[in-house]
Order: C-alpha cells, then sequence, then structure tokens
C-alpha cells in the first residue's frame, strides 16, 4: 500500500509538471520553492506542538509534496532522480547506524553522534571542519543557530558551571545595552547603531544560552510566547471592539486592562 501511495504522489506530479499540466506548477522551480519548503516546515512544527495528529498528518504530506517535487524538478534537468534521493538517504542511514546494521557497539546517544561524525569524515569523505562550530549551519534561523553554536562549543568543555553564572552574564549584557542607550544610541527614533544593535545581540545570546542551559529549546519556547502573546492580544481587540474604543496609544490603559484580564484569566 505504501509503494501505492508514493507512487501516486509521483505521478501527480509529474502530470501537474507536465507541458499540459498546471502553469503554476510548471513555472517553479527549486529556487521558488525555498519558502515554501521553510513555511511549511514551521507549520508541521506548530501542528506536532499543538497535539493536533490529524493537523500534524496534513502539514507532513506538504513537505512530503515539497520534498519529491523539488527532488523530480532535478530529475527533468537530469541531475539525480527521485530513486537517487530515496535510495542515497537509505544507504546513508544503513552506514551511519553501524551500531544497528552493523557489529559496532555503543553505550548511549553521545556516542551515536560522535560515530556519525566520524562516519562523515572517514567513510564518506566529507572534509575535516577547521572548527566545532562549522559544523553548524550558517543557514539555520538565527535564534536556532544560537543554540546550536553554543551546544557545540559545550561539548569541548566551553560552558559555564551553573545557571547563576548565566544569570550574572545576562545582567551584564542587559547593563551594556542600557548604557549604550544612556550614551544616546538609537534614541530620538533614529535607526539603531551597530553598538547597539551588537549589544543586544549579545542579551539575546545570553538568554539562548539560559534556555540550553536549562535544556530548553529556545525557538519552541519563543514560539509558546508567540502564541501566548496572540491570543491576549485578540482578547484586547475584541474587548475593546465591544466596547467601541479605537486601537491608539491614548486608549493605553483600557488595553493595558484588558491585557491583564487576558493573562488572570477573568472575564471582564
Amino acid at each position: 500500500m505504501m509503494k501505492k501511495r508514493f507512487e501516486q504522489l509521483y505521478n501527480i506530479i509529474r502530470r501537474l509538471r507536465a507541458p499540459d499540466g498546471c502553469p503554476w506548477d510548471r513555472e517553479q522551480n527549486p529556487s521558488t520553492l525555498r519558502g515554501s519548503l521553510i513555511e511549511e516546515t514551521y507549520e508541521c512544527i506548530e501542528a506536532i506542538d499543538e497535539g493536533d495528529s490529524s493537523h500534524v498528518q496534513e502539514e507532513l504530506g506538504d513537505l512530503f509534496l515539497l520534498a519529491v517535487m523539488i527532488s523530480y524538478m532535478y530529475e527533468e534537468e537530469g541531475a539525480f532522480s527521485v530513486s537517487d534521493v530515496l535510495e542515497g538517504v537509505s544507504e546513508k542511514l544503513i552506514r551511519r547506524h553501524p551500531h544497528v546494521f552493523g557489529a559496532v557497539k555503543v553505550k548511549d546517544s553521545e556516542e551515536v553522534l560522535d560515530n556519525w561524525v566520524k562516519i562523515k569524515v572517514e567513510q564518506e569523505g566529507r572534509k575535516p571542519k577547521d572548527s566545532l562550530l562549522d559544523e553548524v549551519s550558517r543557514a539555520l534561523p538565527p535564534l536556532d543557530r544560537a543554540c546550536k553554536l553554543q551546544k557545540k562549543a559545550a561539548k569541548a568543555g566551553f560552558d559555564w558551571d551553573n545557571a547563576t553564572e548565566v544569570f550574572a552574564k545576562i545582567d551584564e549584557e542587559l547593563a551594556e545595552v542600557k548604557a549604550a542607550l544612556a550614551e544616546g544610541e538609537g534614541a530620538g527614533g533614529a535607526a539603531p547603531s551597530s553598538n547597539l544593535e551588537g549589544e543586544l545581540g549579545d542579551l539575546l545570546f545570553s538568554s539562548v544560552n539560559l534556555c540550553r542551559f536549562l535544556k530548553v529549546d529556545p525557538s519552541v519556547a519563543l514560539q509558546r510566547t508567540n502564541i501566548k502573546f496572540c491570543e491576549r492580544f485578540r482578547h484586547v481587540e475584541k474587548s475593546m471592539k465591544e466596547r467601541g474604543l479605537e486601537l491608539t496609544h491614548e486608549n493605553l490603559p483600557a488595553m493595558d486592562g484588558f491585557w491583564n484580564a487576558a493573562k488572570e484569566g477573568v472575564r471582564e
């Protein structure tokens, strides 16, 4: 059944890309679909966070579609085929799991990851990285990349001893941001200087470090806050509209009241 379903998807994509297929699908190429790939990935993550299995199923379908469609575009060019992609990932999974498909013994997941890196260099001919940090992709979203960079450094022993030290670093970075503002950086509506931007970046980086140290995924934590903010602000919008009040700075006291009510779960 699984083989039949995959062939069905593949044939649908072939039909869409055919000369008499869909004009929009025919106009696409790997570059034009990059944004969709990122967007659908985050939508899938959101569905997983919501715990809605039917929504996860739908979003995974969208990801499958993009993966197969982009692969088929390269197949059309003669670069490689969809079959090559599937064969390549299957071979890689077997090669990088000698503790499952071979006789290698490992004691924990940490050793699995260490072997993974060695296999990439020794068996796959990947060029050894000049730095541990080079193993972290530059294409990652900044928040995710910051966390992974810190994990790499921590693995080499470059890490805090306890959370108290991380809190102290955050206080230090916050003080530097305040000092930059006191010197007139970014004041008066002007664009922030590179100095202020750098200090704020240091503050964010330290906050990510605290998340990592406390074993909290910063992206997940921020997404939860985004969702919470949206829910509370929608309550503010609804309450203001019910009372005929405009969303303006002059009405901020009213908006603050509705915000706090939403925060406390109180009905006005």
